[in-house]
């Protein structure tokens, strides 16, 4: 709006103010307490009277205000300060000794009043939506006293809107979604624009919607600002975003009315609308005859337009070859379909296979017309491989009766070799199976005999495996199962089955049973065990025992008199023979042992030894326990004395007994630098010997260990460190004795200060050799001086 229009405006506006408020009728209403009081002029009369205190108390206070709700324009920016309004009493009738007051919101800042015409001016700009009322009191009061002639009295400046702010999207930009191929006029979503100007006063924040940017594709509601679809079949796998942008503009979007925009990013959301598709109408594969079973052939795709769950597609086999013999599967990450082989393929009985396959959607729109699908054609070709042989039946049982000779044919197992070529087949027994070597096959023909008798007693089943080899590819194996079952022969004859000892009752009577026999036999016939007992035939007549058969298989021995005495008899023996049923039958004899015991009254078995019957009543069991203890201690004592006799030492030095051991030698070598006798080297490196050297004098007990010894270099060979070592292991070795004995040295050091002692290398003769300096090389070798002193006298004379 031009700047002069406003101020002819704000002119109107307060033209009309002034007098509204000039021809203001003399009766007001005043809102007090939630009511409305109304004033005569006179009241003021009145209180500008004489009148007693007590009458004004008695009388009704009537006001005098003329005074209206007051509107200022916000945003007024002229030269002087604006005029809200005039505040006016009956009290004013040129009487100038009053004066008007202003309190409240922004009085004295914001707001000014004339104290004698009781004018109120703005003196700052203000802003409507920042605050949109001031609630001030005004007041009347006596110029000279600054007493109050009327009460206070509490009225409102308003705040009157322009149209200053323009209208703003809060949320956006914006972001929507809306599936494909939607219908025109299908909402997509809405927008929200929002006006900080008075929405109750004139069209300052009435908004009109527009769309600025995205047709012919979308419209806008211009009322709600609901944004809808415009153009129809709108797909996503051909544009799947768009881009709109939508104003809002205020004053009823007339001329001069402020506005603002917003975006709007609408994503096509998709929607189950393409088939999928095979790249190609026909697959070719080849796959060798000896591809395991569950491994891939192939695969095969159907790619679809979609995307997520709409793109899904599931693949079924639904014509072709021997159905049974592949099937396709989904892979769910790449969406391929993947043929496997569900059954052995065979090269020599068919070469190739032709499938129909077909890919279905996942999912269908509802009215689409069912789901989308595609069909391609799979040719499979069959591709030859040496496979290995194969043996006529995958497991073999076989039966075989125990105690069978060796070389029995047991039975025979077979293989062929399925290839066209037809190798011949070998056969071999895997020996971790027959680890005793029980069995034999036979190479070529597969005939299973036997290595050895066989006990079925021992063991009842024997499992073997058998491999079937090509003679032209020896990696061509195959492996059965061969379950031999040996048969039950009678070859063991019935036993006892619980102890051969029985207990007799010297106070029986006769016809007790003293012990029920019954008998087991490690033979399984087919129709049970059935054993006969009898007694040896020397035994027919005993005077003492008989049996008496049980129908379970079991007899029970009974005593014929009741004189058993343990003093005339104490054990009697009964042999007894069992035999079976069986083919040939098989007996054993077995002999009861029957002790005569001393029982209780009840038959209750107390003593059986005839020695305890006969003990003097005085002697107690305790007492025989207590010197057998005796015993024992008397046995160990002596056993430990024996002991520790046996360890003292074999001889015994002591001052009378004083032996050395004197080692002969009938050799003498030739002096420390002669090296042409031995090897000197081996002296030289202690290294290179035993570093323990048994003792030969006695057999020591326990095998001393000895500590390393030093190492040194060739050349750096420590004689008194080295004899130092042995002196010490010696002294620290457990098994020596307490008597010397010679050290055995394997060593000899590499020179000596007197140098060589040998006369070999010597080039003068006996008579030139002076011998006088020995007596200087001290007391050690004073007496050889003197012989070879003596020696050259003699020749001499």
């Amino acid at each position: 709006m031009p700047k002069r229009s406003e101020e002819m405006l704000v002119d109107l506006w307060m033209s009309l103010l002034l007098v509204w408020i000039t021809c203001v009728p003399s009766v007001s209403t005043t809102p007090v307490g939630g009511q409305s009081r109304t004033a005569q002029t006179g009241g003021s009369a009145a209180a500008a009277s004489g009148l007693g205190e007590g009458q004004r108390l008695l009388s009704r206070a009537k006001r005098g205000w003329v005074w209206n709700q007051m509107f200022v324009l916000e945003e007024f920016s002229g030269r002087d300060p604006i005029l809200v309004g005039r505040l006016h009493t009956d009290l004013d009738v040129g009487n100038k000794n009053i004066k008007y007051v202003l309190a409240g919101e922004g009085a004295g800042t914001i707001f000014a009043i004339n104290e004698l015409t009781g004018d109120i001016h703005a003196m700052k700009r203000l802003d409507r939506e920042e605050k949109a009322e001031y609630t001030l009191t005004a007041q009347v009061i006596n110029a000279d006293t600054d007493e109050p002639l009327e009460p206070p009295s509490e009225f409102i400046i308003k705040v009157q809107d322009i149209n200053d702010n323009p209208p703003q999207f809060i949320e956006g930009p914006y972001r929507a979604s809306v599936p494909e191929m939607s219908a025109v006029g299908t909402p997509v979503t809405r927008v929200t624009a929002t006006d900080a100007d008075d929405p109750v006063y004139g069209n300052s924040a009435k908004l009109v919607y527009s769309i600025l940017d995205g047709q012919p594709y979308f419209s806008v509601d211009p009322n709600s600002a609901t944004i809808k679809i415009a153009l129809h079949g709108m797909d996503r796998e051909v544009k799947e975003e768009y881009f709109v942008v939508i104003q809002a503009k205020d004053m009823g979007g007339h001329m001069g009315g402020l506005s603002g925009t917003t975006t709007v990013t609408i994503m096509l959301t998709d929607i189950n609308d393409n088939p999928p598709k095979f790249s190609k109408s026909l697959y070719e594969f080849g796959i060798p005859e000896d591809l395991p079973i569950g491994k891939t052939g192939g695969k095969v795709k159907a790619t679809d337009r979609d995307i997520g769950e709409n793109a899904k597609s599931t693949y079924n086999i639904i014509e072709g070859d021997d159905l049974g013999t592949f099937e396709i599967i989904t892979d769910a990450q790449t969406q391929d379909g993947i043929l496997r082989l569900r059954k052995p393929l065979d090269y020599e009985s068919k070469k190739a296979y032709t499938l129909k396959v077909e890919a279905t959607n996942v999912r269908s729109e509802p009215g689409s017309g069912g789901p989308f699908k595609d069909t391609a054609t799979v040719k499979i070709v069959v591709e030859d491989a040496d496979e290995p042989p194969v043996f006529s039946k995958p497991m073999y049982l076989l039966e075989v009766k125990e105690n069978a000779p060796v070389a029995t044919v047991i039975g025979r197992v077979a293989a062929r070799d399925p290839d066209s070529s037809g190798s011949l087949v070998r056969y071999f027994i895997d020996r971790h199976t027959d680890l005793e070597r029980q069995f034999n096959i036979n190479v070529d023909d597969g005939n299973i005999t036997l290595a050895k008798p066989l006990d079925r007693e021992t063991d009842m089943w024997h499992n073997i495996t058998v491999t079937a080899t090509e003679v032209r590819n020896h990696s061509q194996i195959s492996r059965a199962i061969v379950a031999i079952r040996v048969m039950d022969i009678n070859d063991n004859a019935p036993e006892f089955a619980t102890e051969y000892e029985a207990y007799l009752c010297e106070n029986g009577k006769p016809g007790q049973v003293i012990h029920t026999v019954s008998a087991v036999d490690k033979d399984d016939p087919s129709q049970g065990h059935r054993f006969d007992y009898r007694l040896v035939q020397e035994m027919q007549s005993n005077p003492n025992f008989t049996i008496k058969h049980n129908q379970d298989n079991s007899i029970s021995v009974v005593a014929k008199h009741d004189s058993f005495r343990r003093q005339k008899q104490e054990i009697y023996f009964l042999p007894i023979v069992v035999s079976d049923q069986g083919h040939p039958p098989m007996s054993s004899t077995n002999t009861l042992t029957i002790r005569v015991c001393g029982c209780s009254r009840d038959l209750v078995v107390q003593s059986c030894n005839v020695e305890a019957y006969v003990l003097p009543i005085g002697l107690s069991m305790g007492a025989l326990i207590a010197i057998l203890a005796c015993i024992i201690l008397l046995l160990v004592v002596l056993f430990v004395t024996l002991r520790r006799h046996k360890n003292e030492p074999l001889i015994i030095k002591d001052d009378e007994d004083v032996r050395e051991n004197i080692i002969r030698y009938d050799d003498e070598g030739g002096g420390e630098e002669d090296t042409e006798a031995f090897d000197i080297a081996t002296l030289q490196n202690p290294d290179g010997i035993n570093g323990y050297l048994p003792r030969k004098d006695i057999k020591p007990d326990l095998q001393f260990m000895p500590r390393a010894g030093q190492h040194s270099g060739p050349n750096g060979v420590d004689v008194d460190e080295f004899i130092n070592v042995r002196l010490h292991e010696a002294d620290n070795d457990p098994t020596a004795p307490p008597y010397d004995s010679i050290q055995i040295y394997g060593y000899e050091g590499r020179g000596s200060v007197a140098g060589s002692l040998s006369s070999l290398e010597t080039a003068s003769s006996d008579s030139d050799q002076n011998y006088d300096y020995l007596r200087e090389w001290g007391p050690r070798f004073r007496r050889l001086g003197e012989l070879y002193s003596v020696g050259e006298s003699d020749r001499e004379t």
